[in-house]
């Protein structure tokens, strides 16, 4: 998909509404630009929501926070 758009004399630019929707782009979301020997590469880097970060850290067998408190007041490592 081929869009071109103009840079103002601010340097910024717009993103062509195809690519924002075909991509989901909205608000708050980061362009990274890339410069590269074949080019300039631009990919869009979402933001993190809470859901996205739910289950990423593994709680399996790990003792609750009451439990580290009390292994904490005696001294022991954890």
């Amino acid at each position: 998909m081929l869009s071109e758009t103009i840079i103002s004399k601010g340097y910024q630019t717009v993103v062509p509404a195809k690519i924002r929707k075909a991509h989901k782009i909205t608000p708050g979301d980061v362009l990274e630009w890339s410069d590269t020997e074949k080019g300039i590469i631009v990919q869009p880097r979402k933001k993190r929501t809470f859901q996205d970060i739910i289950g990423l850290i593994k709680t399996e067998g790990l003792p609750d926070a009451v439990e580290l408190k009390k292994r904490i007041q005696k001294g022991e490592k954890i």
